[in-house]
């Protein structure tokens, strides 16, 4: 990965705006209205991530322009330019899940490409959704010029029958059709309601995940995460960030001076207090690894042994993320973590005091939604670590979105070779009560791309089968997801990781509490089946496609599948 010295002394700007021979530079800035004053002043990027494609992203213009009020209010220029974002919702289900994780490294290397192009002083980033927010944070440590991140925040819920809903419930409600307990013009009803609005999806998935360990990060103000998208509130704090990356400029803090290991330790454990999306696990490895320091599972495993689980929200809860809001945000619940000893008050934020400076005034003031450390929902964090002979490297399982029941589960492997074989056979009365779903082919190399295997979870979801059956796979699974649902899976099939070898009807055992998931088959018979062992056809690809360079690129899963 690309290396930079970073932003202390002068201007990084002046390479482009002064001299005699920088008279074409400066007139083709005065050419979009910019004048000699403005180019006394730091120029600021504000990288915005607004499409039309997604909620998540569809109302970031007008907190892009209050971005750009705030640093022109604090003296600097603020000079806009896009990035791309996939919708992981719109791209589920299909061959297009094959793009989001290659999207999160394009993300980052297009603001690299972007930012030393046109030698910016500092930048904002303006994100909401799954692989962006990652991807965007990979880019500020990776120039490591001052950098701070902005969220769209969450999404309203929605009401259906006079019940609050979310995305999640509509997924689960195509089972009920399927299995004839809806009728499909009430799903068709159910659709139109259920997503409510701009924002990031209402439940603990990717989006918010991710938004939420950014503010635990130390990468934006406070309150960043969960303050709702379509609340004035919001864009009070697109225009105080503005002018905060000022500041940021001013005293030269920039975001290694952040991204400390101290505030990796804080946002894992904020991640098992929230039961985060077991994306994250891919997505802080990849951070910090832009930011030179190691993250492997073991410290995810060491997290989740010192720090309960606090916050249940949809899938796997009743609460909102509005209510976490309510609740005391994400500062509510880092107070009572600093308080029990769970997390460092003296690492650095965007906002130029510590952690604990943030969170000194702040408190939980609704503890159904935000339990106290003394009164947990679980004394072990929400995410679990799982390995043994079907998963040597490492696999991950929101624990905390599983029933109680499915903690601890044998039975007969089901086995798909993609995702859609899968679908079908859920949907088609193939998977019975005790089955374990394998699905394979799926992984970084594999799929490519790693897709989410939300569809197969919600149907198992759907068809009744959630306190029943487990699902395994070295793809990896939407924040959505709930169940005995274990992902990256590593070594992955297409390398010739153990799961390639598993067959019809061979049992595996998964013990989430004893952190282990083991292929009940004698290690000669797996030998034998090595022997014959041949990458199945379906897996090829167009030699100079992009997915066929992010396949001879990208590594495991266990170590974030960055670029290597």
């Amino acid at each position: 990965m690309a290396t930079h010295p970073g932003s202390r002394g002068p201007l990084r700007s002046s390479v482009m705006t002064k001299g005699v021979d920088r008279a074409t530079h400066r007139s083709l800035l005065y050419s979009m209205g910019w004048r000699p004053e403005h180019l006394e002043k730091p120029l600021v990027a504000v990288v915005n991530s607004f499409n039309e494609l997604m909620p998540g992203h569809v109302h970031l213009n007008a907190l892009c322009q209050a971005i750009k009020l705030g640093i022109a209010e604090a003296g600097g220029t603020p000079l806009e330019f896009p990035s791309i974002a996939v919708c992981d919702g719109l791209a589920t289900g299909h061959t297009g899940m094959r793009m989001p994780m290659p999207s999160r490294e394009l993300i980052a290397d297009s603001i690299e490409l972007m930012i030393t192009a046109h030698a910016f002083d500092a930048m904002v980033l303006l994100t909401n959704c799954d692989k962006v927010t990652p991807g965007m944070l990979m880019a500020a440590a990776r120039l490591n010029i001052p950098a701070l991140l902005v969220s769209g925040g969450p999404m309203d819920t929605g009401c259906f029958h006079g019940k609050r809903v979310c995305y999640n419930d509509l997924m689960e409600a195509e089972g009920l059709v399927e299995r004839g307990k809806m009728p499909p013009e009430e799903l068709a009803a159910f659709e139109e309601v259920a997503v409510w609005g701009p924002g990031a999806c209402a439940m603990m998935g990717t989006a918010n995940s991710m938004n939420i360990l950014a503010e635990a990060l130390g990468m934006t103000v406070t309150d960043n995460a969960l303050t709702p998208a379509t609340s004035g509130a919001r864009m009070a704090i697109a225009r105080r960030a503005g002018r905060q990356i000022m500041d940021l400029h001013k005293q030269n803090i920039l975001p290694r001076d952040i991204l400390t290991p101290a505030a990796f330790e804080n946002a894992l454990a904020v991640d098992m207090a929230v039961g985060g999306s077991t994306n994250t696990c891919l997505h802080l490895p990849a951070i910090a690894a832009e930011a030179g320091l190691p993250l492997g599972l073991a410290e995810f495993s060491k997290a989740a042994a010192r720090v309960p689980h606090l916050v249940l929200l949809k899938p796997a809860g009743r609460h909102f993320p509005l209510d976490f809001y309510n609740a005391g945000g994400v500062a509510g619940l880092m107070k009572e973590l600093l308080d029990n000893g769970k997390i460092h008050g003296e690492c650095m934020t965007v906002t130029t005091r510590s952690m604990g400076e943030n969170l000194a005034a702040r408190r939980i003031v609704d503890e159904d939604v935000i339990r106290p450390v003394k009164n947990p929902l679980s004394p072990t964090g929400g995410l679990a670590i799982l390995s043994g002979s079907l998963a040597p490297e490492g696999a991950v399982v929101k624990k905390a979105a599983v029933a109680p029941e499915m903690l601890k589960h044998s039975g007969p492997a089901r086995v798909f070779e993609q995702e859609e074989e899968a679908l079908a056979a859920i949907f088609g009365g193939k998977v019975q009560p005790g089955d374990v779903v394998v699905i394979r082919y799926e992984g970084p190399k594999g799929g490519p791309g790693m897709r989410e295997q939300l569809l197969p979870t919600s149907a198992i979801i759907g068809m009744g089968l959630g306190k029943s059956v487990a699902l395994v796979t070295d793809g990896r699974f939407s924040g959505a997801t709930q169940g005995a649902c274990v992902g990256h899976v590593t070594p992955e099939a297409y390398l010739g990781g153990p799961i390639a070898f598993v067959e019809e009807g061979d049992t595996i055992a998964i013990d989430i509490p004893a952190g282990k998931i083991d292929l009940a088959v004698p290690p000669d018979v797996i030998e034998r089946r090595k022997k014959n062992w041949r990458v199945p056809e379906h897996t090829g690809l167009a030699k100079g496609s992009l997915l066929e360079r992010y396949r001879r690129l990208v590594g495991p899963a266990t170590r974030g599948a960055t670029f290597e």
